[in-house]
């Protein structure tokens, strides 16, 4: 396996932590600093070479299509107004759109299923389409992931975050099977446990790569809570047949932005903002963030 050429980035949940903001625009496509959420995603994946990227959508998510398209009277406009064109490099990246819906939201598992016909036999990445990874190399975190996928030939290989251990209840917690290094083996998988019952502080951020078998086990998966399927249930019924799943640590320079709900979301904005690509733009935004928070001495 020299690359994995396709990707799913499922995008079909309600958002509803984020009401009003999400009433009539996906979650998706929320600004975090100049860009839409999902911009950031694609822009990762092809980093990482994908070439192909199947994104699951819902009703009233045609904006994420839009955002992909090319707009040639607002092309135009711009160009006849002499204005940077780079604003919409979205356009430009080397990566075919395609899109499918999940109508009626049975949860991630039940999203994932919808690309079996798009994968194909071959392994494939998982993007959520509301989480950001920044790294301090282009799709590095992805790089990684194929990289230890092709070297232990696992079911599934997913990237962990360390998290707060009050903040386990909000994520799949892996248990590591010896030991939890930059990478390792996956002994379990627990969705949402209590503190109590959590094996480790180690939660799913957001990026995983799956071999197709994957699809056999989410038709085999119960409904949870809610009814939905988890795609963590899904992997976990592969860990009791006996096949294995490992993963990868976020580095010490990389971290996940979720844009999950408002605290988060408020987060992330900050974040992107002050590291805005122009300078003046980012320098008076640092002058008034620390103005605004009662902080003195030189900014950055």
């Amino acid at each position: 396996m020299t690359g994995i050429l396709k990707a799913v980035i499922p995008a079909a949940g309600t958002g509803t932590r984020l009401l009003p903001a999400t009433k009539s625009q996906p979650k998706e496509m929320l600004p975090v600093g100049r860009k839409p959420v999902i911009q950031y995603v694609v822009e990762e994946l092809a980093a990482a070479a994908v070439g192909k990227v199947l994104v699951i959508t819902s009703q009233q998510k045609r904006a994420i299509e839009d955002h992909f398209d090319i707009d040639s009277v607002q092309m135009d406009r711009l160009a006849r107004g002499q204005k940077s064109l780079d604003v919409m490099n979205h356009l430009s990246i080397d990566v075919q759109m395609f899109y499918t819906r999940q109508s009626v939201p049975k949860g991630l598992a039940d999203a994932i299923g919808l690309a079996e016909h798009f994968v194909g036999d071959d392994p494939f990445l998982v993007s959520l389409g509301d989480s950001i990874l920044r790294s301090s190399e282009p799709g590095g975190v992805l790089k990684r992931l194929i990289e230890t996928h092709a070297q232990q030939r696992p079911a599934a290989t997913i990237v962990f975050e360390t998290v707060p251990r009050e903040q386990v209840i909000h994520y799949g917690i892996a248990q590591p099977k010896n030991g939890a290094g930059e990478v390792f083996e996956v002994a379990d998988l627990i969705e949402k446990p209590s503190i109590d019952e959590a094996p480790s502080d180690l939660a799913v951020a957001a990026r995983y790569l799956l071999d197709p078998v994957i699809f056999d086990y989410i038709r085999r998966t119960p409904p949870g809570r809610g009814g939905e399927i988890q795609i963590t249930d899904s992997m976990r019924l592969m860990l009791q047949d006996g096949l294995r799943v490992w993963g990868v640590r976020l580095g010490p320079d990389e971290r996940r932005l979720d844009i999950g709900n408002y605290a988060s979301y408020y987060e992330a904005f900050l974040e992107m903002a002050l590291d805005d690509p122009d300078p003046d733009v980012r320098a008076s935004f640092e002058v008034y963030v620390r103005k605004r928070l009662g902080i003195t001495g030189k900014a950055r």
